[in-house]
């Protein structure tokens, strides 16, 4: 976050103007629906009536009770301290989309049965493939930047090249290529190392350009000054330069992991078993493919949250030195 405002000002929430703007808009998006005929109509009876023939009568008295109930919710969170405002938007956005989810009548007895296989051979899987796949690309992201910041042209031309094709290409074409085009070159891969490769690739190509702002963040004079006392090139990146560069590096590397994490499930159209595929094919008998999505799509969710919050602790490790 930003550091705290040490001028005193009015909350915005509670300005007039943001007030009346919010409800217009809020009023104005809820009256182009008809709601009629949801759960919110049948709460409305005592209202608007008979909501089917309630007519343009029922959506404007929907629309204002809305637009009424949802600024009186955002003026009273406005009163509370910002750890609390947070609680409260995470917790009621989250019944929002219990909700939402409830209205597909999902099969809960399903969802726990196929549960425990979903975790321990999808979960498994995409944890074990990201985390290789990402080890693999910040490996070659750091040969990636060294090259393009070096004066040697071959090694910036092969570096420049690699970062413009996988760039370039869509990752599912990656992995289609590597897991269909090498043995036809006669070396026959299996669809879990295709796929890491594939990511490691992708995405190494991605952080080699973080790696490389990172490196130049960098004051010019610490690399001078290092070389000065003798330190060699490998001596001076690892003792001097990443350590300062880290701080930079991690933020972005960090949401790459979280994306990689996700695009993982790419890996899944050359059948290896993890989550997306599993969440397909254990629907598919039943045709109870909303249940598995659904669950799938939480579990990522979650495990998009646990890396947030490491990457939140790695990253307050390594900002120490800037806290005032």
């Amino acid at each position: 976050m930003l550091y705290p405002d040490t001028v005193e000002a009015e909350i915005l929430v509670h300005k007039p103007w943001f007030v009346a703007t919010m409800f217009g808009v809020v009023f104005a998006i809820f009256l182009a629906f008809n709601l009629t005929s949801t759960g919110f109509g049948e709460l409305m009876r005592p209202v608007i009536g008979e909501p089917s023939q309630s007519g343009l009568y029922g959506r404007f008295a929907i629309a204002f009770i809305i637009a009424l109930l949802f600024i009186f919710n955002v003026v009273l969170i406005g009163f509370a301290s910002l750890r609390i405002q947070i609680a409260i938007v995470w917790a009621e956005l989250l019944l929002l989309f219990l909700a939402f989810f409830e209205t597909f009548h999902l099969s809960l007895p399903f969802i726990w049965q196929k549960l425990p296989f979903l975790i321990s051979q999808g979960v498994v899987t995409t944890l074990y493939v990201s985390a290789i796949s990402i080890i693999i690309a910040s490996l070659i992201a750091i040969l990636g930047a060294v090259a393009k910041l070096s004066t040697n042209g071959f090694a910036y031309a092969i570096a420049s090249f690699y970062t413009s094709f996988f760039r370039g290409l869509p990752l599912l074409m990656q992995v289609y290529l590597i897991y269909l085009g090498l043995p036809q070159l006669g070396f026959v891969v299996g669809a879990v190392p295709a796929g890491i490769l594939a990511l490691s690739l992708c995405y190494g190509a991605y952080m080699t350009e973080i790696f490389r702002s990172g490196i130049q963040s960098i004051d010019r004079g610490q690399w001078e000054a290092s070389r000065s006392m003798g330190f060699g090139f490998s001596l001076t990146m690892r003792r001097i330069i990443l350590p300062q560069a880290l701080p930079v590096i991690i933020p972005p590397t960090g949401n790459q992991f979280i994306s990689m994490l996700k695009d993982s499930s790419l890996v899944s159209v050359i059948g290896v078993w993890e989550l997306m595929f599993l969440a397909r094919t254990l629907g598919q008998k039943t045709f109870q493919h909303m249940e598995m999505l659904i669950s799938a799509s939480v579990i990522y969710w979650m495990l998009s949250i646990c890396l947030e919050l490491i990457q939140s602790r790695i990253e307050r490790h390594y900002a120490r030195s800037k806290v005032r």
